[in-house]
Protein backbone atom coordinates (compact mmCIF):
# COMPACT_ATOMS: atom_id res chain seq x y z
CA UNK A 1 0.00 0.00 0.00
CA UNK A 2 1.51 3.38 -0.93
CA UNK A 3 2.15 5.83 1.94
CA UNK A 4 -0.43 8.32 0.69
CA UNK A 5 -3.20 5.69 1.01
CA UNK A 6 -2.44 4.68 4.60
CA UNK A 7 -3.89 7.72 6.43
CA UNK A 8 -7.23 7.70 4.50
CA UNK A 9 -7.45 3.96 5.19
CA UNK A 10 -6.84 4.48 8.94
CA UNK A 11 -9.56 7.15 9.05
CA UNK A 12 -12.11 4.60 7.86
CA UNK A 13 -11.29 2.26 10.76
CA UNK A 14 -11.98 2.73 14.46
CA UNK A 15 -9.45 2.73 17.29
CA UNK A 16 -6.44 1.54 15.33
CA UNK A 17 -2.82 1.83 16.42
CA UNK A 18 -0.51 1.78 13.40
CA UNK A 19 3.20 1.09 13.95
CA UNK A 20 5.72 2.07 11.29
CA UNK A 21 9.44 2.69 10.94
CA UNK A 22 8.75 5.43 8.36
CA UNK A 23 9.50 8.67 10.26
CA UNK A 24 7.71 10.67 7.57
CA UNK A 25 4.48 9.90 9.45
CA UNK A 26 5.65 11.84 12.53
CA UNK A 27 3.69 15.04 11.87
CA UNK A 28 1.31 16.89 14.15
CA UNK A 29 -1.07 17.36 11.22
CA UNK A 30 -1.71 13.61 11.15
CA UNK A 31 -3.36 13.50 14.60
CA UNK A 32 -6.90 12.13 14.36
CA UNK A 33 -9.43 10.79 16.87
CA UNK A 34 -9.84 7.46 15.05
CA UNK A 35 -6.25 6.25 15.17
CA UNK A 36 -2.79 6.46 16.71
CA UNK A 37 0.38 6.55 14.61
CA UNK A 38 3.54 5.22 16.22
CA UNK A 39 6.82 5.90 14.41
CA UNK A 40 9.64 3.67 15.58
CA UNK A 41 13.05 5.34 15.31
CA UNK A 42 14.83 2.11 16.20
CA UNK A 43 16.51 -0.67 14.26
CA UNK A 44 14.44 -3.21 12.37
CA UNK A 45 15.37 -6.00 14.77
CA UNK A 46 14.29 -3.87 17.75
CA UNK A 47 10.84 -2.99 16.38
CA UNK A 48 8.97 -5.81 18.13
CA UNK A 49 10.57 -5.04 21.50
CA UNK A 50 9.75 -1.33 21.26
CA UNK A 51 6.22 -2.06 20.06
CA UNK A 52 5.61 -4.01 23.27
CA UNK A 53 7.22 -1.25 25.35
CA UNK A 54 4.91 1.36 23.81
CA UNK A 55 1.81 -0.75 24.44
CA UNK A 56 2.86 -1.20 28.09
CA UNK A 57 3.82 2.44 28.71
CA UNK A 58 1.53 3.94 31.40
CA UNK A 59 0.62 6.92 29.17
CA UNK A 60 -0.30 4.69 26.21
CA UNK A 61 -1.37 1.34 27.67
CA UNK A 62 -5.03 1.56 26.62
CA UNK A 63 -6.66 2.27 23.29
CA UNK A 64 -8.40 5.35 24.63
CA UNK A 65 -5.09 6.82 25.85
CA UNK A 66 -3.51 6.32 22.40
CA UNK A 67 -6.23 7.68 20.12
CA UNK A 68 -5.55 11.12 18.63
CA UNK A 69 -1.77 10.84 19.03
CA UNK A 70 1.25 10.59 16.78
CA UNK A 71 4.20 9.12 18.68
CA UNK A 72 7.92 8.97 17.88
CA UNK A 73 9.72 6.19 19.73
CA UNK A 74 13.47 6.25 20.42
CA UNK A 75 15.82 4.49 22.81
CA UNK A 76 15.74 7.51 25.12
CA UNK A 77 11.96 7.94 25.26
CA UNK A 78 8.88 9.08 23.39
CA UNK A 79 7.77 12.31 21.77
CA UNK A 80 4.03 12.73 21.34
CA UNK A 81 1.89 15.05 19.26
CA UNK A 82 -1.65 15.10 20.58
CA UNK A 83 -4.82 16.28 18.88
CA UNK A 84 -5.40 20.03 19.49
CA UNK A 85 -2.03 20.43 21.26
CA UNK A 86 0.35 23.29 20.46
CA UNK A 87 3.52 21.47 21.37
CA UNK A 88 5.04 18.02 21.70
CA UNK A 89 4.94 16.08 24.93
CA UNK A 90 8.13 14.29 25.96
CA UNK A 91 7.76 11.00 27.84
CA UNK A 92 10.49 8.85 29.35
CA UNK A 93 10.61 5.13 29.69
Amino acid sequence: MPDEEIVPFLRRLRSVTFFTRDLGFYQSTLCHTRYCLVCLAVGQYEAATFTRRVLRHPALNTRSKRMGKVVRVTHSGLRVWQLHADQEIVLTW
